[in-house]
């Protein structure tokens, strides 16, 4: 569009002349020579401002835009919800993390962090139950806010009972506005149920008819010798309590798995597996920010019409006060007698 206007001239027949000019015999002939100049330069001048206003209104019209740097957009990922048993029971010392013994609740902190850190892209959540179940992080995206809500719960936070169908019923009613495609609950437990209001069964069979999918992590060793009164040791089952066939029912009912941790080693595996079977997306999305600029032509092309405008103003002034100098006085016509007024 930049030579239109030239084309214009070009080609364009111009236009017929409909002004008159006056003659007056007294201007002298340097006035003449001199409106011929000022004439010339303000027919230059409003060529360069009216070329200069034509090439910002048709950058204006282009519409010019700032592109920023490459921003990474979330994946489409899962919207996944951890159940964390924090019952008096997790505190017995049956794992060994670091080449030391430790309980339960702390290789289950050591463990599920990580994993938690591993699933950028998803969507995650933390419930903690014990005789009930509470809503410790609703769904976020932001991971690492999960991993240090996760290390600071507590044994018994939330009492020293088990209630399982209480943590799914709560994982169910919070992922049931979610996409159905990949709703994910993962229950870990070492006990069985033992307190609420709904029986795991019948929280399973409400979780399936909403599309979630549980998987579902029994802990704690089959084996552990202890210390009797003297001095002998003996060996116990730390997990006689675990009911293990409720657990497979639960993860069956919603078309998940169930899975043993007998050792914090397993546990490790068991939420690889869980990053094997539910995986991240790979595929990461960008985007780059736009910002318009089509307003620093406008601004301009205002600020040069009141430019031009003032200048012209300033001249015809200039030229006002140039053409009467003090003490001179611009004859007058006499119509009456066809002759000029001493």
């Amino acid at each position: 569009m930049l030579p239109l206007p030239w084309l214009v001239y070009r080609f364009m027949p111009p236009a017929s002349p409909r002004h008159y000019r006056l003659r007056i015999a007294w201007l002298s002939a340097t006035q003449s020579i001199k409106s011929g100049a000022l004439r010339s330069q303000r027919k230059t001048l409003r060529l360069i401002v009216g070329s200069w206003i034509w090439v910002l209104l048709v950058i204006a019209t282009s519409h010019p835009q700032w592109i920023g740097e490459p921003q990474p957009l979330p994946n489409k990922g899962r919207d996944l919800m951890l159940a964390v048993d924090i019952s008096g029971s997790m505190q017995m010392d049956d794992m060994v993390l670091h080449e030391e013994r430790t309980d339960r609740l702390t290789a289950v902190k050591e463990i599920v962090s990580d994993f938690v850190l591993r699933r950028e892209g998803d969507r995650l959540g933390l419930i903690v139950f014990g005789t009930q179940a509470y809503l410790h992080v609703p769904i976020t995206h932001d991971r690492k806010t999960v991993s240090a809500q996760l290390n600071e719960i507590e044994l018994r936070m939330a009492g020293d009972q088990t209630a399982i169908g209480d943590a799914i019923g709560l994982g169910t009613k919070r992922l049931k506005d979610q996409p159905e495609e990949g709703r994910i609950l993962i229950l870990l437990t070492d006990g069985a149920n033992t307190a609420g209001a709904i029986d795991p069964i019948q929280a399973a069979q409400l979780a399936a008819s909403q599309q979630l999918k549980i998987y579902t992590i029994g802990i704690g060793a089959d084996e552990l010798e202890v210390e009797t009164l003297f001095g002998l040791t003996r060996r116990i089952n730390p997990s006689q309590d675990l009911d293990e066939i409720t657990l497979r029912n639960i993860a069956s009912a919603t078309g998940g798995n169930y899975f043993r941790a007998r050792s914090t080693e397993e546990l490790d595996a068991i939420y690889r597996e869980l990053d094997r079977l539910e995986p991240v997306e790979q595929q990461s999305q960008v985007f780059r920010p736009r910002h318009s600029l089509i307003y620093w032509p406008l601004l301009l092309i205002f600020a040069s019409l009141i430019i031009a405008f003032a200048g012209r103003w300033f001249l015809v002034y200039w030229r006002e006060q140039a053409s009467t100098p003090e003490g001179d006085t611009v004859p007058e016509l006499n119509s009456a007698k066809g002759k000029e007024s001493p």
